[in-house]
C-alpha cells in the first residue's frame, strides 16, 4: 500500500513507512503501538524538507504529501469510529461509568461568541 518505490523524495518515503507502522498498530489493536507510530511519525513530520516544491502542485513531492495527508485523515477517522464504538458498547454494558465520561463527538456547552449554536469538538 506504499508508494515509498515511486516517490522521488526520501522523506516520502520516510513518512509512508510510519503510516504503515501506524495502520499495522491499528489492525492489531496495539494501543501502545499506535502511541509508539504516532510519535515516530510526528518526528518524520518535524523534519520536513524545506523546499519550494511543496508549494508547486505540479510537483511530485506536493502530490505525494497530499496523498499521505490523505491516508492520514483516513486512519485518523477509522480511530475515532472505533473509539466511538467503544465508547457505545462500555454505555451498554457499564451505563454508570459511560455517564462520567463525556462522548468522543459532544458540545461546548457555553455559547459561541458569534452567536449561534455550540461548536461540535471531538476528543481523543
Amino acid at each position: 500500500m506504499t508508494n515509498a518505490a515511486t516517490s522521488h523524495h526520501p522523506w516520502i518515503g520516510s513518512l509512508q513507512a510510519e503510516l504503515d507502522g501506524l495502520q499495522a498498530a491499528l489492525l492489531r489493536g496495539d494501543a501502545p503501538g499506535v502511541e509508539r507510530a504516532s510519535a515516530a511519525m510526528q518526528a518524520v513530520l518535524q523534519q520536513a524538507p524545506r523546499t519550494p516544491e511543496f508549494a508547486d502542485p505540479q510537483s511530485a513531492l506536493h502530490r505525494d504529501t497530499q496523498s499521505a495527508a490523505q491516508r492520514f485523515a483516513q486512519l485518523r477517522q477509522a480511530v475515532l469510529r472505533t473509539s466511538a464504538q467503544n465508547e457505545r458498547a462500555v454505555a451498554s454494558l457499564l451505563p454508570q461509568q459511560s455517564m462520567q465520561r463525556q462522548p468522543t463527538y459532544g458540545r461546548i456547552v457555553k455559547p459561541s461568541s458569534l452567536g449561534g449554536a455550540g461548536r461540535g469538538f471531538i476528543t481523543a
